[in-house]
């Protein structure tokens, strides 16, 4: 499968040191990047967090805003941004590839994010974070409300960012 050769190949530019301070962050717009999208996602939740397949992939894909995360041509990572009204955004499906976890590429994602929804008049951003990545999301400026709840058999957090 054409994936799993991209994925090797960024384990090959891992292991030859390659630093991901390069990484840039692009919309996601054609079919042919919204199946790396779905490809990361489906490492990351499905095979990585036994994500079931019908929760991970769901109603709001064609009315969201895709990110990737790219090294050189290697695709890293993943988020998407759903407006919930004028003035509020919601990150979701943020996911990095294992092997670049702790490099930078999450927080250029997730800044990526903000700026896009920032330039569309959005005021706030909520997220639902696994409890796992609320430091992660604290660092960016996400602050932690109500109770954890589960969602697909994984402990969740409400958070939110004034922009």
């Amino acid at each position: 499968m054409e994936h799993s050769s991209i994925f090797l190949a960024g384990q090959e530019l891992r292991k030859e040191g390659l630093q991901l301070a390069d990484t840039t962050v692009k919309q996601a717009t054609g079919s042919k990047e919204m199946e790396l999208v779905y490809s990361i996602r489906t490492k990351v939740f499905i095979e990585e967090q036994q994500v079931p397949k019908d929760l991970e992939m769901d109603e709001w894909e064609e009315k969201s805003v895709h990110f990737l995360a790219w090294l050189e041509d290697v695709p890293v990572g993943t988020c998407r941004l759903r407006f919930l009204d004028h003035d509020t955004g919601k990150a979701e499906r943020v996911a990095v590839l294992k092997e670049y976890r702790k490099t930078g590429a999450g927080t250029k994602l997730m800044q990526a994010l903000e700026t896009f929804a920032r330039q569309k008049g959005a005021k706030k951003i909520l997220l639902y974070a696994q409890v796992s990545a609320l430091p992660f999301y604290e660092k960016l400026g996400y602050t932690a409300f109500g109770t954890p709840f589960e969602d697909a058999g994984i402990l969740h957090m409400r958070m939110e960012k004034n922009l």
